[in-house]
């Protein structure tokens, strides 16, 4: 230990120099307010659950700073300097989180249709990739990316436009453009699921008995936490709780004044339920005071455009939003209002993000009663419902947030300083979805141009292959 104790300093040196290294090429975000000046809470807690405590890096020879070298935090642990005599989760979150998966990419798999959905499981074991033409593949990530299952989709309308694994990872469910949700045995030994052919993919009917028999579409999907629930946004600005064990309907709710193209569980308890809508409005329902009220228990404004993703924090306060206004903002439920109470008034420029660039005479607006603790720029979300994502709490702490983009690209935002920390090129169309893995340094991303690809750090030490890259018909409408 003498022998590494006496070298402590020019090595940590060096690791630092390659942690800047590694990091040299990112650019910077603009925002609406220097986020290094965040003074929330979160920004506290996120540097509790990513940072080494302070008498740790106190005690360690050699300068204090930010972030601390591998070797420092190595030689810390054995010099029992924590006084646990082992890393803690925030020192591993702080270790990890600088690694972060920008090399590559290597292939998953290469189609001939749009990739609309990315979804690991929760222990990372599996990988759902959804995609246009009717087609859903669950790989196996620890046997080599195996197909485990390949589902072709029954009675789909236009695209698979969300899936959802159950906890158990027993089940899987998507929608489509229709009411009908299907749900799929993940665990049969069938390989090849041909909706209705070799496997039986039951129906779960979100049209309520008074709606008339008007048929809608269903843009986003979710499991609760135990697996008995799903909560549903749709076309007809609705927000549906489905359940599974009694086989019915439970919850219908006239949500928002347009499509209600995002919804999830705010928490474990299933109490909350976050929504987000073409109407520019966040809102958070709380289903202990449904019956009573019937109303939001309360409503974020901030978006300037629709909103396309809602990302919850998994502690019932925090949550996320992609939206049409470019940009991702977030959000603490405890500054919202009991309503929109605030008027937006009539923009003064036509645009549809379907099939037109954000006009530039928007790019500086800012919401006159905007509730959002931050905002991040720099993605751009045209043409489909780009999803962002906060990174997991395992190994980075939910430090960064990530996002696809309508310019091919993946970026990574540090939620505290805002600075956008990577940006990843290959793809040659939109990326739509992308996943990062819960325990690994391991991100993948699928696209419009039918690819699904990994990036990784550090890799396997080889050089990634290179992609074909196809050409995709396009079509009119987009989602």
């Amino acid at each position: 230990m003498g022998y590494a104790m006496s070298r402590f300093e020019i090595e940590s040196e060096f690791y630092d120099a390659a942690d800047t290294v590694n990091q040299a090429s990112n650019s910077r975000s603009k925002f609406k307010k220097p986020l290094s000046a965040l003074d929330h809470e979160i920004a506290q807690l996120t540097k509790l659950k990513s940072e080494p405590k302070e008498h740790f890096s106190k005690e360690v020879p050699g300068k204090r700073h930010l972030p601390v070298s591998t070797v420092k935090m190595l030689a810390g642990r054995e010099g029992n300097y924590s006084g646990r005599g082992r890393f803690s989760a925030a020192d591993c979150c702080h270790m990890l989180s600088r690694y972060l998966p920008v090399n590559g990419p290597w292939p998953v798999d290469q189609t001939t249709s749009r990739a609309y959905v990315s979804q690991f499981s929760a222990d990372g074991s599996l990988f759902v990739a959804g995609f246009q033409a009717s087609q859903i593949r669950i790989y196996d990530v620890e046997r080599g990316w195996k197909i485990q299952k390949d589902i072709l989709a029954k009675s789909l309308r236009w695209t698979v436009t969300d899936t959802s694994l159950s906890p158990d990872q027993r089940h899987l469910v998507y929608a489509s453009m229709s009411p009908i949700v299907h749900i799929v045995d993940v665990g049969s030994g069938t390989m090849e699921s041909l909706a209705n052919v070799t496997e039986i993919h039951d129906g779960l009917d979100f049209s309520a008995a008074d709606d008339g028999g008007y048929s809608f579409g269903i843009f986003s999907l979710k499991f609760s936490t135990d697996g008995r629930e799903l909560v549903a946004g749709s076309s007809d600005d609705c927000i549906y709780v489905y359940d599974l064990e009694a086989n019915k309907l439970s919850l219908r709710i006239l949500a928002h004044t347009s499509d209600v193209n995002t919804v999830c569980f705010g928490d474990e308890s299933g109490h909350l339920i976050y929504s987000g809508s073409d109407d520019n409005l966040c809102k958070v329902w709380d289903r202990r005071c449904l019956n009573v009220k019937g109303k939001p228990a309360g409503v974020l404004m901030g978006h300037l455009e629709g909103i396309t993703f809602i990302d919850s924090r998994g502690d019932g306060r925090y949550l996320i939003s992609n939206g049409k206004d470019q940009a991702i903002k977030l959000w603490d439920i405890r500054k919202m209002s009991s309503n929109a109470s605030c008027n937006l008034g009539f923009r003064s420029y036509e645009w549809d993000y379907r099939w037109m660039d954000y006009p530039p005479q928007a790019r500086d607006l800012k919401h006159p009663c905007d509730q959002s603790v931050a905002t991040y720029k720099g993605h751009s979300v045209l043409r489909t419902l780009i999803r962002c994502h906060f990174s997991p709490v395992y190994s980075t702490g939910q430090k960064y947030i990530y996002t696809g983009s309508h310019d091919s690209c993946v970026y990574v935002y540090d939620l505290v300083s805002g600075e956008q920390v990577a940006a990843l090129k290959y793809h040659t169309s939109p990326v739509r979805d992308c996943s990062w893995h819960p325990s690994q340094p391991m991100l993948v991303s699928s696209s419009w141009d039918g690819d699904v690809v990994r990036w990784e750090f550090p890799g396997n030490g080889e050089a990634a292959p290179p992609l074909n890259k196809k050409r995709i018909r396009r079509r009119q409408f987009y989602l």
